[in-house]
């Protein structure tokens, strides 16, 4: 009998591998691991969606102007739609720059999966990165947006942030927690579409109709308080179960100073972002180990 032979049960080292539990198992360090992938796609969608193109980067600013004046003609001057005594071309346009990021990121990471299969399927990394730069390109087109509505307040003088007043309300400093709340939005139903679409590519034909349904159930053409004023007291809260109704009041509230203020609506609208995100995380995650075999 060798030595070997002789280790006593007692000395021997066992490991038990358990599969992780909580949050423990969504693995979120990988998105910092590989923050430079993230950019990378980020940065190529951004040069491919403007290639060949004779405006370029132009459309950025164009796509939103066309459609404010739209909305002004028909809803502002036709409809006569309140806009809570403010100019409607700014109380619309301010709703459209958060909209923009939602229905962009909402469309782009919807079928980012797909539209990436071939990396998926021949590379290692986590699939999470994927959806995460298609919102990211939405941010470029924010801050040019965000550019012509300062633009927009300077020609319409209006008082709020006209006359270099932007330091002096207190409301501005929460512009980025609503910006925030628009990403929270937006990556968390686009987690849950990018993820269901692998399996059923019914849901990258749906994404149009369901952002145009989407869009006229959000507060951006009309005003929220016309909704919530024929809305029984009990059941307006109801209203507020869609996240992007605290988002685009929250702008209009901190860039223009609308009656609106943040409430126990837009309370309702954050926690519901969180819990379409923190679902969303839990079941993409576990699609995740099917992804390359479905795709």
């Amino acid at each position: 009998m060798t030595s070997a032979d002789t280790t006593s049960p007692e000395q021997e080292t066992v490991l038990i591998l358990r599969p992780s539990r909580g949050f423990a198992v969504l693995n979120l360090r990988d998105l910092w691991i590989y923050r430079e992938l993230v950019f990378f796609l980020t940065w190529r969608d951004l040069k491919v969606r403007y290639r060949q193109t004779a405006l370029g980067a132009a459309w950025a600013i164009l796509v939103p102007v066309v459609e404010m004046v739209v909305f002004t003609v028909l809803f502002g001057e036709i409809a006569q739609l309140s806009s809570e005594g403010i100019p409607y071309a700014i109380f619309n346009f301010a709703a459209l720059l958060p909209w923009g990021i939602f229905s962009k990121g909402l469309n782009d990471a919807g079928r980012s999966l797909v539209n990436n299969r071939n990396m998926i399927t021949k590379v290692y990394f986590p699939r999470l990165v994927i959806p995460v730069a298609s919102i990211g390109g939405g941010l470029a087109d924010f801050a040019i947006g965000f550019v012509v509505l300062i633009g927009l307040v300077a020609y319409f003088n209006f008082s709020p942030l006209s006359t270099y007043t932007f330091t002096l309300r207190p409301a501005l400093l929460t512009l980025p927690l609503f910006l925030l709340l628009a990403l929270v939005t937006t990556l968390g139903v686009s987690l849950w579409f990018s993820a269901l679409n692998v399996t059923y590519r019914d849901v990258g034909y749906a994404l149009p109709f369901v952002t145009q349904v989407w869009f006229f159930l959000t507060p951006i053409i009309y005003s929220s308080s016309e909704i919530l004023e024929k809305l029984p007291q009990g059941l307006r809260w109801i209203y507020a179960i869609n996240p992007m109704v605290g988002v685009v009041e929250g702008f209009r509230w901190a860039l223009l100073g609308t009656e609106t203020a943040p409430g126990v609506l837009t309370l309702i609208s954050a926690l519901v972002s969180l819990l379409v995100l923190v679902s969303g995380l839990f079941y993409f995650r576990r699609m995740e180990r099917t992804f390359a075999d479905e795709i």
